[in-house]
Formats: structure tokens, C-alpha cells, sequence
């Protein structure tokens, strides 16, 4: 029975992450970080099947103890300081979680169990400002927040790590991926949550920044299939994981509050103080190299993606 070690596994990658890993008979387990407020609400329904090691990113010993105590055959390195708006705000803070983090993580695979398979989790975010149109494995980097800088870092890393002492280490550089697990500070639960609370008279409005930022918009559950059969490849590459299609922020409000039976410009409100200091305009990916090499494709539409969003946050409220 194979042994998974998932960092960050109280996230919503993580979490759905875990349960594919069950169903596929793995023995797994989910490194956090020791702290006063632990959420552990999106992996309570399996909670008790798993095995909870305490680890920070930011604490090479921690985990340096953890893969000693349970010699994983995976890893998935999903913890980060996540959210594009806080690295602003925080950027030393998310280089050392974001980028250090990772360096810190693959150097104890390093010295504890080197023959385990190492997944780090890049993001699109890396491509900024960007220099194509779609973006794939080839296209250059050119991030536009600290966030993206620390991404970069975490990525290219991983890459050094695994041509200087032959790691099986790879990245899947995500474009966005939402799910009703997605954390309130991101722009589509955002939106969802507002258009439930809105449709059942908790609120009045939603404050956003720029609705026509465009973006890449897939399902969570659909790719971390796709992190899965990255580690099951005979050889370690990188790949882009995305759905080829992008929408603005502003058809994201539309779906959702059609999802309600609303008119999202009777309650949308323009907030500049959302707007980032360098906006990410347009991201779009070509995730062609991850179809022919494993078969890789999104199975979940942008608009039921939404739609689920909303009748969750709904239910939830209601």
C-alpha cells in the first residue's frame, strides 16, 4: 500500500487531493502546521482515515522529523502562502513559505528518503504579464506579484533539485481551480457566497477591482487527478494543467447570480482598493502536453463549476 505525504492538506487541493488518494487505496497523510485556529472543516468527513503530522515549511527540522517518522513514496507540496493580494501586503513572509519553503522540503527529501516522488505545486500566476497567447510549458515567466515571484522561485528549485541529484521531482503549473472549498479571500467564492447571502437577504452588494481581468477557470476535484499522474510517469516533467478556455470576472458574476435568478449589475460595485498594484490581465493554458503524455483532460465546465459554487454556499447559509 503506497504511503502519500500531502502539505497543505487542510486547503482545498488538499483536501480533494486526500480523497482521491483513498479511493485509490494509498495510506495518507497531512502535514500542518501547529496553530491555535487549525481549520479543519473541508477534511473532517474523512478526517478519521487519514494519519495528521505536525510540520511548517518555514521549519526544516519539523520536517525532516515528519518524512523520517512516516517515509512516504509521495509527496505533494501544497501548502503556501496562497493568496496573490496578501503577498503584497506580505511579500517577505510568502518567499519564505512560498519560495524558501519549498527548497527547505526538497532538501529533507534530499537527506531522508530520496528515491520518493516529489509533486510542488506552480501555479499560473508565473506567467503574468504574459509574453503568449496560451500560455504552456514553454512560455517564459514574467510574474507580477510577490506571490508569483516566490512561485517562480518554488518552481525553478524544484527543477535544480532534480537535475543535480536525479529527484523525482515535477511541477503542474495550475491555472485557477475553484470548488465550494475555495477559501472566502478568492474572487470566485467571493462572488458565490455574495450571490447566496445577497438572493437570501444577508447582504445588500459585493465590492470588486477589475472585472475585466480574464482568467483560466477549471474544477479542483479535476486537477489533482492530474497531480496524481504526474508522480505515476516513468520520468519526472513539468506540465501545464488547465482548461483552455478563459472568462472575465465579470462573466463569473453573471453565472452566479443567474444561478440565483439576479441581475449581478444591480450588485456588483466597483472598489478600487481591490484593484492590484500590477494586474495580471489575461491568463489562458494549453494543456495539450498533459493529454498526450496521460490523458489528461477537465471533465467539470466553467458554468457548472459556478453554479455548484453557488448552490453550496446557499445551502450552507440556509
Amino acid at each position: 500500500m503506497p504511503k502519500a505525504l500531502i502539505t497543505g492538506i487542510t486547503g482545498q487541493d488538499g483536501s480533494y487531493l486526500a480523497e482521491l488518494l483513498l479511493e485509490k487505496g494509498y495510506d495518507v497523510v497531512g502535514m500542518l502546521r501547529r496553530s491555535s485556529t487549525v481549520n479543519f472543516e473541508r477534511i473532517e468527513h474523512f478526517q478519521h482515515d487519514i494519519e495528521l503530522a505536525q510540520g511548517d515549511l518555514i521549519d526544516g527540522a519539523s520536517m525532516v522529523h515528519v518524512l523520517r517518522e512516516h517515509e512516504p513514496d509521495e509527496i505533494y507540496n501544497l501548502a503556501a502562502q496562497s493568496f496573490v493580494q496578501t503577498s503584497f501586503g506580505q511579500p517577505v513572509l510568502t518567499g519564505e513559505i512560498t519560495a524558501l519553503g519549498v527548497t527547505r522540503l526538497l532538501d529533507s527529501i534530499r537527506m531522508v528518503c530520496p528515491d520518493a516522488r516529489f509533486y510542488q505545486a506552480s501555479s499560473s500566476e508565473m506567467f503574468g504579464k504574459v509574453a503568449e497567447v496560451p500560455q504552456n510549458e514553454a512560455t517564459p515567466f514574467h510574474p507580477r506579484s510577490p506571490y508569483g515571484v516566490a512561485k517562480v522561485y518554488g518552481h525553478w528549485i524544484t527543477v535544480n533539485y532534480r537535475e543535480s541529484y536525479d529527484m523525482f521531482a515535477c511541477s503542474g503549473i495550475l491555472f485557477n481551480h475553484e470548488s465550494p472549498r475555495r477559501g472566502k479571500e478568492f474572487v470566485t467564492r467571493k462572488v458565490t457566497d455574495a450571490a447566496a447571502r445577497i438572493k437570501l437577504g444577508m447582504q445588500d452588494e459585493v465590492r470588486l477591482g477589475n472585472l475585466d481581468a480574464r482568467r483560466d477557470w477549471g474544477h479542483a476535484a479535476d486537477y489533482v487527478d492530474a497531480m496524481w499522474r504526474m508522480l505515476q510517469r516513468d520520468q519526472p516533467e513539468d506540465y501545464v494543467v488547465c482548461t483552455g478556455e478563459t472568462h472575465s470576472v465579470r462573466d463569473l458574476c453573471k453565472v452566479a447570480f443567474e444561478a440565483v435568478d439576479l441581475d449581478y449589475e444591480q450588485y456588483v460595485t466597483i472598489d478600487e482598493k481591490y484593484y492590484r498594484p500590477a494586474e495580471v490581465d489575461l491568463l489562458i493554458g494549453d494543456s495539450s502536453k498533459a493529454k498526450a503524455d496521460f490523458g489528461w483532460e477537465p471533465k467539470i465546465p466553467f458554468e457548472a463549476l459556478i453554479t455548484e459554487m453557488v448552490e453550496a454556499d446557499l445551502k450552507r447559509l440556509s
